[in-house]
């Protein structure tokens, strides 16, 4: 039995009691040390964002480790970006960051301070489409429709790269201009998958735009 003192608190009692206190004086000090709130699950403060989306200056209030994708998808509603993988690996989630290609899973969107981001919702509407996303009907280039908005923002961008000239691993490092061969077209979309395999029609819609911007 546990001896029981002139308080009625047992010695098991005692300890169990200074044990919960010293823990609270614990997190209480690194509260205090760190300015955190006791609550571990309050998060990181938010922090201000202010860049332009399809061409209309907005701004949020993030968790720093909110992605640009879910930055998109979830406080701005532009549900066209597609989450595939999340690792950077299938291509779905490709945006245009000022008139450059990425994959918006892989960048915290606090780094796009003041940047310019294009999703499939600012290159065309249903009643006015962008040339390769017509494109992209006319040639069945797209079966399920999952990968399709990161297909059509890659392609844009892949057909911008080679009128600029910058070199892939087909062209090698090379000055000068360099064709849209169908060679070419395919390296430079590697990186976004088709779960369907409607690989040749989409080679097919960008040849065709290929051709007319030629």
């Amino acid at each position: 039995m546990s001896a029981i003192g002139p308080d009625g608190m047992t010695r098991r009692g005692v300890l169990a009691t200074g044990a919960v206190t010293a823990a609270m004086t614990a997190t209480n000090a690194r509260a205090r040390v760190t300015g955190a709130k006791s609550d571990p699950a309050a998060g990181p403060t938010p922090m201000p964002l202010t860049f332009e989306v399809n061409g209309k200056l907005v701004e949020l209030s993030l968790d720093p480790r909110t992605t640009l994708l879910d930055a998109l998808r979830e406080h701005l509603r532009l549900t066209g970006t597609k989450k595939g993988c999340d690792h950077g690996q299938c291509g779905a989630c490709t945006v245009i960051v000022n008139g450059q290609r990425i994959n918006s899973c892989l960048s915290l969107a606090l780094m796009h301070e003041g940047d310019a981001v294009t999703t499939i919702e600012g290159l065309g509407t249903p009643d006015d489409l962008h040339p390769m996303q017509a494109a992209f009907v006319e040639h069945d280039g797209f079966q399920c429709g999952y990968c399709t908005p990161g297909q059509i923002c890659s392609a844009v961008s892949v057909l911008q790269e080679i009128a600029a000239g910058v070199p892939s691993h087909v062209t090698g490092d090379i000055t000068g201009k360099i064709a849209a061969t169908r060679a070419e077209m395919t390296e430079r979309m590697s990186g976004n998958l088709c779960r369907c395999g409607a690989y040749a029609n989409i080679a097919d819609a960008m040849t065709q735009i290929a051709e007319a911007q030629s």
